[in-house]
């Protein structure tokens, strides 16, 4: 570990470098020092942080020497040790579970992953047992706002490396049919050498566009949108349910006023959309229903029910093509200079500029903007339901 008085140990690095085993091995050198009595193991899920951080071949359980080896207790979400020392299992999908807990020393691992920045703020704030607190972070750089917070820190130590430092260790057929597909990409600058890119080439937007338009309040709005993109299921690994809100201005000028997207089951993103509806006193719910069909409007419609509000106007959009020619009109638009970001959405925005084409993972909230955009400026949709 690092010498010095620092709070975060960020360990910035390629694939392969070692970031799980360095993390690991500190969780260890803390707790057998005395400093590290009560542990926060903080992974994108909580199948992360059972299958790499604890039982992964570089995890705690792994590096752990025989006679202070702990208990794992999976029912309890815990590692235990015979001195006492416990260390708290804890997944960055359900960020509310760090409320309140107190720890003295955190293991975070692949924070670029995580889906809420909630998760992160949540254990800083629980980061105040003994006397000196200390935070372990690892991930593969991904362009992320609180990344770079976390990097510009004063109180942070950064530590850099390539997948290349650790190639000794790494079977040699990684090297001649992985890596060598992806050396002198943008991708293998970022996966292998582990350079942070916040600006991706082939991403829809550059962060400095989206900051160029960015305003504190929007004017009169002539209409108010909300965007559906509803998930197919409702686990702790599922796709996120993207609900964004947009308004237009007389000038033709697009407000983005909210992003309210989240993990939920479907009668709790349909609550969420009335309330959110209400709230913007909105005159329509854009809705993506390839995956639901006729789903959507029945939960709005049960959902407006069991409340006691009116249904809004659906609108609903079957997405025939692909998700770059959807965002193109849009794309145009931002450059333009028509479109705004009322405040800051972080995630949203994450979406914006680190999507590309060969990303394996949905962009949930970028896809809601986009509907929701489309409709505002008139682009053509499928079916219009009347108000129920």
């Amino acid at each position: 570990m690092p010498p010095g008085n620092w709070f975060i140990w960020l360990i910035l690095t390629g694939r392969g470098w070692g970031k799980t085993r360095a993390g690991s091995e500190s969780v260890c050198y803390e707790k057998r020092a005395g400093r590290a009595r009560r542990i926060a193991l903080v992974g994108a899920t909580a199948a992360d942080v059972r299958d790499v951080m604890v039982d992964g071949p570089s995890g705690i359980m792994a590096v752990s020497p025989p006679w202070d080896r702990p208990e794992y207790q999976p029912s309890k979400r815990r590692l235990r040790w015979a001195d006492g020392a416990i260390a708290y299992l804890y997944s960055a999908d359900e960020p509310d579970r760090l409320r309140g807990p107190q720890h003295d020393f955190a293991f975070c691992d692949e924070i670029a992953a995580w889906r809420y920045p909630d998760a992160w703020d949540n254990l800083l704030l629980g980061m105040r047992m003994g006397e000196h607190p200390r935070i372990v972070a690892t991930t593969t750089p991904k362009p992320r706002a609180f990344l770079r917070a976390i990097m510009e820190d004063p109180r942070s130590v950064v530590t850099r490396g390539s997948t290349y430092d650790n190639r000794e260790n790494l079977p040699e057929a990684f090297f001649s049919h992985v890596i060598a597909r992806y050396e002198g990409t943008t991708l293998g600058r970022q996966e292998i050498e582990g350079e942070f890119l916040e600006d991706i080439p082939g991403a829809l937007l550059t962060r400095a566009t989206i900051d160029a338009l960015r305003v504190q309040a929007a004017p009169s709005l002539l209409r108010i949108v909300i965007a559906v993109d509803p998930a197919a299921t409702a686990h702790e690994e599922s796709d996120e349910t993207g609900i964004v809100a947009c308004g237009i201005a007389e000038n033709g000028h697009v407000y983005c006023i909210a992003d309210e997207s989240g993990r939920y089951t479907p009668v709790a993103w349909g609550k969420r959309v009335l309330a959110l509806a209400a709230r913007l006193d909105a005159d329509a719910v854009v809705a993506e229903v390839n995956q639901g069909g006729d789903m959507v409007g029945t939960i709005l419609a049960l959902c407006a029910e069991e409340l006691g509000v009116p249904m809004p106007r659906l609108v609903t959009v079957h997405a025939k093509r692909g998700k770059v020619l959807r965002a193109e009109p849009v794309v145009a638009m931002y450059e333009q200079g028509r479109i705004h970001h009322v405040g800051s959405y972080h995630e949203l925005e994450d979406q914006l500029c680190g999507w590309t084409v060969d990303a394996d993972w949905s962009p949930d909230r970028m896809d809601a903007l986009v509907y929701a955009i489309t409709e505002l400026s008139g682009g053509e949709n499928e079916i219009r339901i009347g108000a129920a």
